[in-house]
């Protein structure tokens, strides 16, 4: 078996604007949002947040300009 120790135990910390769960959810909600896929844009922000996407970074993907209808 196989012991995995956390980056707490070890000293060092997951910087949250690294977190690698934190950037693909930023990048699952913006791949939503240009498909129109809308239904799943609640729970992709959730996970976002929880692992500390900004108001900002969400709020840049929501006023992107490809999304402007023609």
């Amino acid at each position: 078996m196989i012991k995995t120790v956390s980056a707490s135990r070890m000293g060092g910390k997951i910087r949250s604007d690294r977190h690698p769960v934190r950037v693909t959810a930023l990048w699952y909600l913006k791949d939503a949002l240009l498909k129109e896929r809308y239904e799943t844009c609640s729970e992709i922000l959730s996970v976002a947040r929880e692992f500390g996407a900004t108001e900002g970074e969400i709020q840049g993907l929501l006023e992107d300009p490809r999304r402007s209808p023609g």
